[in-house]
């Protein structure tokens, strides 16, 4: 008698599908500010040089912003510029009122101290959420700009399994942009966390005892199948191009097809991760908006406020 086959395919966390829905809700957001207050939000992207990868992001966010409805302000500096030019530009862009959030896209030519130009950016703009009081904010569990990949993993996560408080989550990878802050958002999520990386001893078990993986090392296909707890809920921030049998292909940081037989629910690559973190930029830039107009908002005297 022939056995039956036990085998199943993991959920597919559609990314695409769930950016659409979250870009349309700002648009209309952002339609109703136009109609009450004659303003629209504004980003300001700065492009240093020509990195053809770079070309793609800028065009992609500037069509995403119009899209919404949004303002784009689109900075392109020729390749040589000065560390100087590019902190007074970013001066001026500080107190624009038309600009809400502002983006410096990296990478930047060598001649550019990075960390220098993310620390001029004004908190209250800092889109990208790279400033250090972002930084901090985070770590403290204050309202904070959170970086667009990690704010749009956590919002796939909630969508799939809506309260995570308990669970046991694995982040591989400790950068600034993805991993650092994607372990303080899970544990405000009252998640336990564990933040692998290179040097993490037997890496394959800390991986097993994970409800929640998130991989972001740049990898391509690094975590294997055997890592994953049967019912893990995987997010691969991972986009690697790799070339096979003569054809070039985008995969993940996951071993997407072995995986998907074990995981109870995975992001693929494309189409996962990378639709959140336009769609949350554009969420940032709204937020940014909100805060400027608190902040311009009149202040009335204690003895005008109505009797609670």
């Amino acid at each position: 008698m022939k056995e039956e086959s036990t085998a199943r395919e993991a959920r597919l966390i559609d990314g695409r599908q769930a950016a659409s829905r979250l870009r349309a809700a700002i648009a209309a957001e952002v339609a109703q500010l136009g109609r009450d207050h004659g303003a629209v939000p504004g980003l300001a992207v700065v492009l240093v040089g020509a990195d053809p990868a770079s070309e793609v992001y800028v065009r992609a966010k500037g069509r995403a912003m119009r899209e919404a409805g949004m303002e784009s302000h689109e900075h392109r500096l020729p390749a040589d510029t000065a560390q100087e030019t590019l902190l007074a530009l970013i001066d001026r862009l500080n107190a624009d009122d038309r600009v809400h959030g502002i983006l410096v896209q990296l990478p930047l030519p060598a001649q550019i101290d990075t960390q220098a130009v993310i620390q001029a950016i004004s908190p209250d703009k800092d889109v990208d959420g790279f400033h250090v009081l972002n930084v901090g904010r985070l770590a403290l569990g204050q309202q904070a700009f959170v970086p667009c990949t990690p704010r749009g993993c956590l919002m796939l996560l909630r969508q799939v399994l809506g309260d995570l408080t308990g669970k046991e989550a694995v982040v591989i990878g400790r950068s600034d942009i993805v991993g650092k802050p994607m372990a303080q958002l899970l544990l405000g999520q009252n998640c336990t966390v564990t933040l692998a990386h290179s040097r993490t001893r037997d890496l394959p078990a800390v991986c097993r005892r994970a409800d929640i993986l998130v991989a972001a090392v740049g990898r391509p296909e690094m975590v294997r199948a055997d890592w994953i707890k049967p019912g893990a809920t995987v997010i691969d921030v991972g986009i690697n191009r790799i070339e096979r049998d003569g054809t070039s292909r985008l995969t993940g940081d996951v071993d997407f097809a072995a995986a998907r037989g074990i995981a109870g629910a995975i992001t693929p690559v494309p189409g996962g991760v990378g639709p959140m973190t336009i769609a949350c930029l554009l969420q940032n830039t709204l937020d940014a908006f909100r805060i400027s107009r608190r902040r311009a908002a009149p202040c009335h005297p204690s003895s005008e406020r109505k009797p609670s």
